[in-house]
């Protein structure tokens, strides 16, 4: 009998000394899809053209879940990616949803409200089912919150249409600071989230060749090389 109860012993210890198997890992951060972008979610893409949600300099996603909407967002910083939900572009009396690097290497999705030009973090956080990574020197992350909420200054009902406001920047020991550039881009219109576009707005160092001006400064230029001098 004690043979037998040692040699059990053995089998389900797999000779490691450990009586059970270890518990599986957990899956991974599922890769943002940018070819739903426009068909079954809304994107909103600034950077270089054509960029995607890994080389964007800031990505967002929208869709609708039931009674929630679930965003997706991603940042070249090593700090913080946000978004804030607004009556007019400006920042100030805002709801922010902000994903945040902290020192131990997790992003953990925090709430606040924009009081004039600084961020007050408010305990009750509607964000749920929240998960994300810091990889590659991004901030990734993708979290629910829900459609409807009682009325309450610092969380907008997401039915209403808002202007986006779309930011990101450094943190210091998990604590936000100020925004990477000076003037955030914004959504040209308010957002429905009913209504599903992929939406480009190039950067900085891409907007200098599409403004109107630029465009005909080159034409002039050109017709005054092509013509030459008298």
């Amino acid at each position: 009998f004690c043979v037998l109860v040692f040699y059990l012993v053995m089998i389900f210890s797999d000779y490691t000394g450990y009586p059970f198997p270890t518990a599986p890992p957990v899956d991974p951060f599922a890769k943002i899809r940018v070819d739903d972008c426009g068909k079954t979610k809304g994107c909103f893409r600034y950077g270089k053209p054509g960029c995607n949600a890994e080389t964007c300099d800031y990505f967002l996603s929208y869709r609708r879940i039931g009674a929630d909407v679930e965003f997706e967002l991603s940042a070249d910083t090593d700090g913080w990616v946000a978004v804030g939900f607004s009556s007019d572009k400006k920042m100030g009396g805002d709801d922010v949803m902000a994903c945040v690097h902290d020192d131990n290497g997790r992003v953990r999705i925090q709430h606040f409200y924009n009081v004039g030009q600084w961020a007050k973090e408010i305990q009750r956080n509607p964000a749920r089912d929240e998960e994300g990574v810091f990889e590659n020197n991004r901030v990734t992350c993708r979290f629910k919150r829900p459609v409807y909420v009682p009325r309450e200054e610092t969380i907008v009902d997401l039915h209403l249409s808002w202007y986006y406001l779309f930011a990101w920047g450094p943190a210091i020991q998990g604590s936000i600071t100020r925004h990477d550039i000076d003037s955030p881009p914004v959504s040209e219109r308010v957002v429905s989230i009913y209504k599903y576009e992929d939406i480009f707005m190039p950067s900085a160092a891409y907007q200098t060749f599409s403004s109107p001006f630029c465009l005909l400064l080159i034409v002039a230029l050109t017709f005054y090389l092509l013509m030459g001098t008298p």
